[in-house]
């Protein structure tokens, strides 16, 4: 795996019922590192059929995230290692090639 050349950081917040973020300390905040810039990727999935746009960034990250942790080489029992094939076909066939 190459040295990441990008970091992220990711806030999940929830949204109230009346569309509004929620008040006080109700967020998520974390910063993951990848090797790929996720923005271009992102911009490159907004082609995808049958997913709304933000169902097409929340898959488009959320599998960059997911790809990137099963890559990481960890010892022993490692519990994401059956993950990184399907994750890879996965985002090879959600993904198309630059310029397209």
């Amino acid at each position: 795996m190459s040295s990441p050349t990008h970091r992220y950081r990711i806030t999940v917040t929830p949204v109230e019922k009346d569309g509004l973020p929620c008040t006080g300390r109700c967020s998520i905040e974390f910063e993951q590192a990848s090797d790929q810039d996720w923005m271009r990727l992102v911009e490159r999935t907004q082609r995808l059929p049958g997913l709304s746009g933000d169902e097409r960034t929340a898959l488009a990250v959320a599998l960059r995230m997911l790809d990137g942790l099963a890559r990481r080489p960890r010892g022993g029992d490692d519990p994401l290692r059956d993950l990184r094939a399907p994750v890879a076909a996965l985002l090879e066939r959600i993904t198309p090639p630059a310029g397209r």
